[in-house]
């Protein structure tokens, strides 16, 4: 790496560039995530949103290092974190950055937690092998987090199992084991959407007052165009492994460029400027992943399409200088809002 790239590396907390990841199955090799790039600073908040396949969970499973290989593989671009390429890093120090420099926090936390240990251990796990704690100041510590995210009684809650807890406490529970550490990134994979509306809303309001609080900066990964409103300042849209729309939040949710864009943003209620009309339905399907796909993937599904979106992918450009889109059409997609 040049010079200049390094000096590049260190102004941003998270900067990823170029990143794909593959999975090699029986039917062919699958391109979850094809060569994405963006970067975060300290204290940011970024929504990454799109439909299920569209490569979301992939592309933080592979910043975190976590992709099973086999079958997958992350097969090229860099990460870096604090100026260092994740992808470099052996085994044993990528195990240190995670959960004590990048947390993560999955969907279902049920499948996340070990059953057969104590809520108090696992939280208390994490504490010992990264900051050093001994037994008694680590079960202080985990004390302390689970009032923070306000579970009650939180000393004798310690020693209850993960099926003691409700949904809405085991998702605070993981919230607690990923902020055990202070780290400088959270990274939250659709953590409400199991969850009933009010303890979605709930959630929501508690990582907020914990980045505000702790001053992390969050990736906040999800389906629902409504929460990343409510706590994203920019948002990356994803289709078919790859981003194809990127801004300020407020800025993609008045101004879509992108075909796909305007078809979320239609199906969401809330957003919708003419009330009166139905939601919007996206005809269509995803793209299979398998193989490289030749033209723009959304190309198929998009009511804007012209004979160059069959066979030459579009490529992110700028709309002015915080707001990029991949299309064609761009132009003429504006205009229909």
């Amino acid at each position: 790496m040049t010079e200049q790239q390094t000096q590049s590396a260190w102004q941003h907390l998270l900067d990823v560039r170029n990143l794909e990841t593959q999975f090699h199955t029986e039917d062919g090799v699958v391109h979850a995530v094809n060569r994405i790039s963006y970067t975060m600073n300290e204290g940011d908040t970024l929504g990454v949103v799109g439909e299920s396949g569209c490569g979301k969970s992939v592309h933080a499973l592979s910043i975190m290092r976590l992709i099973p290989n086999p079958p997958g593989k992350i097969t090229g671009g860099e990460v870096f974190f604090r100026g260092k390429d994740l992808l470099q890093l052996t085994d044993d120090e990528m195990r240190r950055v995670r959960g004590a420099e990048i947390a993560m926090i999955f969907q279902d936390p049920m499948t996340s937690l070990n059953p057969v240990l104590t809520v108090g251990f696992q939280i208390m796990e994490a504490l010992k092998l990264h900051q050093g704690m001994d037994e008694k100041v680590a079960r202080a510590r985990a004390e302390e987090l689970l009032v923070l995210v306000g579970i009650p009684e939180a000393r004798q809650r310690l020693d209850d199992y993960p099926h003691q807890f409700s949904g809405g406490m085991r998702q605070r529970a993981m919230i607690a084991m990923g902020l055990s550490c202070n780290p400088g990134l959270l990274i939250a994979d659709e953590p409400t959407t199991a969850l009933d509306v009010t303890i979605q809303a709930q959630i929501v309001d508690l990582v907020k007052r914990l980045q505000e609080k702790i001053g992390m900066a969050v990736i906040w990964i999800t389906h629902d165009l409504g929460v990343v409103a409510g706590m994203a300042r920019r948002v990356n849209v994803m289709y078919a492994g790859s981003i194809i729309e990127s801004g300020p939040v407020k800025e993609i949710y008045a101004n879509p460029h992108h075909p796909y864009t305007v078809g979320l943003l239609g199906s969401l209620p809330g957003a919708r400027r003419d009330r009166t009309k139905r939601l919007y339905s996206i005809k269509g399907e995803p793209p299979d992943l398998v193989g490289e796909l030749k033209g723009c993937p959304f190309a198929p599904r998009c009511a804007f399409r012209v004979e160059r979106c069959a066979f030459e992918a579009p490529v992110l450009e700028e709309i002015d200088s915080q707001h990029i889109a991949a299309c064609w059409e761009k132009a003429n997609v504006r205009r229909v809002q």
